[in-house]
């Protein structure tokens, strides 16, 4: 079935004419409508827009010539976009009533780069809303299910994304990290998930949670499809003030490695001292052991600060989110209230009908940190303590050439478990966020599933500032040597 083919297999076939564009769109078509019910991982089928899409390709072809694959190296394949991208023929609902009936006059940045690489819009994900939780309980449309076990959490806040991968309704989808929202997600449903470095790819067009940690990446079901996306979405943009004006090596190219010879790869201590469970210990202290006896060395090292990351990133996340949702107010676009009376109506009714409990709690907290009498205590001192976690980690890549640590504590739970528990559920993003806080690039491997839960578990291969071509060239060797994810 051509749906269970992987992102390059496709985009081979379909290059040489062996499957149409049509036929790709149809079979993901057919697969979301045999998995959307019990899964919920999108908002928006764009079926109709697709098909076009894809009728417009066929009326074309496929352009010949050498260069071809390299100038569109997506032609015909369908792939899914968080519904927190910025779509001009789709509504942008960022799983949120306030947005609910939204649709963007431009597209965002990473969806014009993937159009103009030959890619096919074929849905929005759900999400947590305005990508504020870890599970994707918070949309306030739907619940994602995990694909390998529907009773559980997809992850978050890209749930949607991770889940809609995983079943295999499209070949690839885009994620937004800002504490963990690719890698978590993509380690508790068993994809592939990159975050790269702040900057590496432009936020034009992609709705702000915490403008300072906010990062668009790729999510596919293996480290090379995942490689390719990158190399389509990455790259500077003018109209992006924080976008790295910088080049974007080949990563295909440095696939090529064939072991881990002549690296050294760093267990950060704190992230694999207590609190991670069994199973996830076992599956990850396997995976480093593959990649010893692949010819990486193997040393300890130290994030001293790594202590206060969840204090610090709710702080300065919150303070962002709170400055950022404050242009919703009822007037200029989205929900606006029908029980007005005065314009302080407007906007009390209109933001409390539109925001759901965790966006409020966390607007909550970010004006309150930021507030006269409070921002030196609160939000300076958390500032203080984000540039010694980048040191952390600077420091710590001086004596190695990257770092592996488990994604998540523990592997997916069960919905709806920590509903009601939000500092619970905040701990969960402990392993994830100082990469945030820092501003470097981590890619989420799946390896393995745990012997009790039988739900996946991931690796998370962190390194440099700008360096996704070496991260994803150690996660490509040890995909092929560690057992394959078993398709859903």
């Amino acid at each position: 079935m051509p749906h269970r083919l992987s992102l390059m297999q496709v985009r081979e076939r379909l290059a040489a004419g062996d499957i149409l564009p049509t036929e790709a769109v149809q079979a993901c078509l057919n697969r979301i409508a045999e998995t959307e019910p019990q899964l919920h991982a999108c908002l928006t089928v764009h079926s109709e827009g697709a098909m076009q899409a894809a009728k417009s390709l066929e009326a074309s072809g496929f352009p010949q010539g050498p260069d071809s694959q390299k100038l569109l190296p997506l032609w015909g394949v369908p792939i899914a976009v968080k519904d927190v991208f910025c779509t001009k023929a789709m509504p942008t609902t960022c799983a949120s009533r306030l947005l609910e009936n939204f649709i963007p006059p431009y597209d965002a940045f990473v969806v014009e780069r993937l159009q103009n690489a030959g890619a096919i819009i074929i849905a929005k994900t759900n999400l947590d809303e305005f990508a504020m939780g870890s599970s994707t309980e918070h949309s306030a449309f739907v619940v994602t299910a995990n694909p390998r076990d529907v009773e559980k959490v997809a992850g978050g806040s890209s749930g949607g994304s991770a889940a809609c991968v995983t079943a295999m309704q499209a070949y690839g989808a885009l994620g937004s990290d800002t504490g963990g929202s690719i890698r978590q997600p993509a380690a508790l449903c068993g994809c592939v998930g990159l975050k790269p470095t702040y900057g590496r790819v432009s936020r034009y067009g992609m709705v702000a949670y915490a403008s300072s940690f906010d990062q668009a990446g790729p999510m596919a079901r293996t480290v090379e499809d995942c490689a390719m996306l990158f190399s389509v979405i990455a790259g500077y943009d003018e109209r992006d003030a924080t976008s790295a004006q910088l080049p974007v090596p080949d990563v295909m190219a440095g696939l090529s490695r064939k072991d881990l010879s002549g690296l050294t790869l760093g267990l950060p201590k704190e992230y694999w001292d207590g609190g991670l469970s069994a199973e996830v210990t076992a599956a990850c202290r396997n995976a480093v052991r593959v990649a010893e006896g692949l010819g990486a060395r193997i040393i300890e090292v130290s994030l001293p600060h790594m202590r206060y990351a969840v204090a610090t990133y709710y702080i300065l996340a919150s303070a962002e989110a709170s400055t950022n949702l404050a242009r919703f107010d009822g007037v200029r676009y989205g929900r606006r209230s029908q029980k007005e009376q005065s314009l302080l109506d407007v906007y009390t009714n209109s933001r409390s009908e539109g925001f759901g409990e965790e966006v409020k709690r966390r607007i909550l907290l970010g004006t309150y940190v930021l507030s006269a009498g409070y921002y030196d205590s609160y939000y300076k001192k958390a500032s203080q303590v984000r540039r010694l976690i980048l040191q952390d980690f600077e420091k710590a890549l001086t004596q190695c050439d990257a770092l592996l640590a488990p994604v998540a504590p523990v592997t997916a739970w069960k919905r709806g478990a920590f509903i009601d528990d939000p500092l619970t559920s905040y701990k969960m993003d402990i392993l994830t966020i100082s990469l945030n806080l820092a501003g470097l690039p981590g890619l989420a491997l799946p390896v393995g599933l745990g012997e009790t839960s039988r739900m996946p578990v991931g690796l998370q291969i962190m390194g440099k500032a700008f360096g996704e071509a070496e991260l994803l060239s150690i996660g490509n060797v040890l995909e092929k040597a560690l057992p394959g994810m078993e398709r859903c």
